[in-house]
This record gives structure tokens, sequence and C-alpha cells, in this order.
């Protein structure tokens, strides 16, 4: 049994499952157009840094999408910014599992966002170094079940251990976007989100949206 196609082929309906789910949900025309402009900004964010070994703003894009619009909205972003910058780099069998693990960034941001509302740089920092290491240990696994025999503890500590310095190159460079760009990103997305809950009337004051 081949366990890299199983678990692609469950891993596939899952994610199908969690876009229906979304899909049902109400969700605004004012809002699908914010996710979509972020999931193409942090898709195409990847295209300029393809000669630089892991390091790209993708992830901090997402993880900063999720952390102001919810856990929901970040996986979408996460998602669908994989399938933006694959579109430029090539698809190809590794997608499902990125479009789990960017996902998985944004859905895990939204839930910090709503415990900590105003984080420390520092905080929001180390929280997307721990998600470089994260993001290609899920990568780590989708290699090892399709091309790594036999399936074991060795086999797995080796693989993991070969990529250490691209998984150290992806979570400093998390590190470096966030701490220095983080918070006035979410900064910004805030005043957007708040633009697509409220309305400002004449007398300056807003009122919320129904």
């Amino acid at each position: 049994m081949n366990y890299g196609v199983l678990s692609a082929i469950i891993l596939i309906i899952s994610l199908l499952g969690i876009f229906i789910s979304y899909e049902r949900k109400k969700t605004t025309l004012k809002e699908i157009s914010l996710i979509a402009t972020l999931s193409a900004l942090a898709g195409i964010g990847r295209v300029p840094f393809a000669a630089f070994p892991n390091v790209q703003p993708t992830t901090f894009l997402i993880m900063v999408s999720g952390y102001v619009l919810g856990p929901g909205h970040g996986f979408v972003v996460g998602a669908f910014a994989t399938l933006v910058s694959n579109t430029f780099l090539g698809h190809g069998p590794w997608e499902p599992w990125q479009m789990l693990a960017w996902g998985l960034v944004g859905f895990s941001s939204g839930f910090i966002g709503k415990i900590r509302k105003t984080p420390s740089r520092l905080f929001l920092s180390l929280f997307a170094f721990f998600w470089g290491f994260a993001f290609d240990y899920i990568m780590n696994l989708w290699h090892w079940l399709f091309f790594i025999y036999p399936l074991n503890l060795k086999s797995f500590i080796a693989i993991n251990a070969a990529s250490f310095y691209l998984d150290i190159m992806h979570a400093a460079g998390n590190f470096i976007f966030t701490f220095f760009f983080g918070k006035d990103f979410i900064l910004i997305l805030n005043r957007f989100k708040k633009r697509l809950s409220y309305t400002q009337i004449n007398n300056g004051q807003y009122v919320k949206n129904n």
C-alpha cells in the first residue's frame, strides 16, 4: 500500500469538506474580495523570493491575515495562497499538503488573535518562527510518506535532520518579516476589517453593518 497516495486522498477529501462547510457560511462580497486579495498577495509574495532558499513572506502574510480575520478566513487565505503561488512555481502532488500547512498557519493565528488582542512584537515573531519549522515538518511528512522506504522512526528523523538548514532559513525569515512588519500589517488589516463591519455616517461615527 502506498501510504503517500492514501494520505493524499484523505487530505483532498478533508479539504473539500472544509471548503464546502466554509462556503455555507454567510460571507459578504466585501469579505470575499478582501480574502481573495490577501490570498493573491500572499501567493504572489512567494514568487520574487524563489531564488532564496526557503525564505519568503507568504507564511508571514497568511499569519497576520488569520490573526485579524479569524480562524476560518485564515485557513482559506492560506489554502488559496498555495494555489496562487503554485500557478507561478508549479503544481504537483505536494500541493494538498501545502494547502493544509498554510491553512493551519492561518487557522492557528486566528485563535491567537482571539486570545491575545494586543500581542507583543516578540511574541508574534516567535510564533512565526515556530511555524517556519512546523510548516516544513508537515512537508517533510509528505516527502517521507511518498518517497522514503522503509517508513520507520529512523528514516523520519533522518529526513528532518537533512532539511534542518532549509527549516531554519524559513523560520528565520518568518521571524524577520514579522518582527519588522507584523504590527504594521495587523494595524492596516484591522482598519480594513473595521470598514467591512461598520459604515461611517455623516457625523464621523460608525454604525455596525447587519
